[in-house]
């Protein structure tokens, strides 16, 4: 019964923000008869003929806002790594970082609590931009490599290229502080995340997502999550204030 009543506070949170999000008719979008967006139209390409990503998206199923391993069943642990994420299941992820108003990392910030997310694609960089507690990200196109040294980050550094259609993009240097999904997946600072997005549709794209930390997990272990295109919108400002959200956080 807790644990229908946290989903429903976070689906009640969720239409909440979706009732407030700007809603207006975009150019360079296709329409159907009824101009309405087709998210069916085939993908649409940058200059450089790569697919082109841009546009806001939501996660397209409830069930990775729960648990991104939702397909997988239990990733393959290490023994403390196990623990701690039995620990945080049992209290319902009380203690989170967001509620301290703190990254969500990666994937989180993409899935939890279905706030949306926007991608902006350039030539040589792609940058994310999450509406929630207005974090952005950035993905590096533009041939370079790793430097010799990354400083520990919420969302790491991240170095991108095109693999055919599908945008493969890998990131590290990782601080062991985030969560990589709500209920509390842990992971060290060793985390290496490789993303594979890509667009099947104008409104629908998957990403595949690797996570290799040998300190955390006995194997890598991967996960595929399909999001949707949110047309005829715009992000909203969510700015969090700790001193006034904190006491509003499910589990407080």
């Amino acid at each position: 019964m807790r644990t229908l009543g946290v989903i429903a506070i976070i689906l009640m949170v969720s239409c909440a923000a979706a009732a407030q999000w700007v809603n207006l008719t975009l150019p360079n979008i296709p329409r159907t008869p009824d101009g309405k967006p087709n998210l069916a139209a085939p993908a649409p390409k940058a200059p450089d003929g790569k697919p082109d990503l841009s546009g806001i998206w939501r996660v397209a199923s409830g069930k990775y806002l729960q648990n991104i391993a939702a397909d997988l069943g239990e990733p393959p642990f290490q023994p403390w790594a196990a623990a701690l994420y039995k620990e945080r299941v049992a209290v319902l992820g009380k203690g989170r970082p967001s509620e301290g108003c703190i990254p969500h990392g990666i994937p989180d910030g993409m899935v939890v609590r279905n706030f949306p997310f926007k991608i902006v694609q350039t030539p040589g960089v792609v940058v994310i931009l999450y509406e929630e507690f207005n974090h952005f990200r950035q993905i590096f196109t533009d041939g370079r490599g790793f430097p010799p040294e990354t400083s520990e980050s919420w969302f790491g550094y991240s170095v991108g290229k095109w693999e055919g259609n599908t945008l493969v993009a890998e990131t590290v240097g990782f601080n062991d502080k985030s969560w990589l999904d709500d209920p509390g997946h842990p992971h060290s600072e060793a985390l290496r995340v490789t993303e594979r997005f890509q667009r099947r549709d104008f409104g629908h794209m998957d990403i595949q997502i690797t996570f290799d930390d040998p300190k955390a997990y006995t194997k890598p272990w991967t996960v595929t999550i399909p999001f949707d295109l949110y047309a005829d919108t715009e992000l909203m400002e969510s700015i969090c204030e700790n001193e006034k959200d904190r006491p509003n956080m499910v589990g407080k």
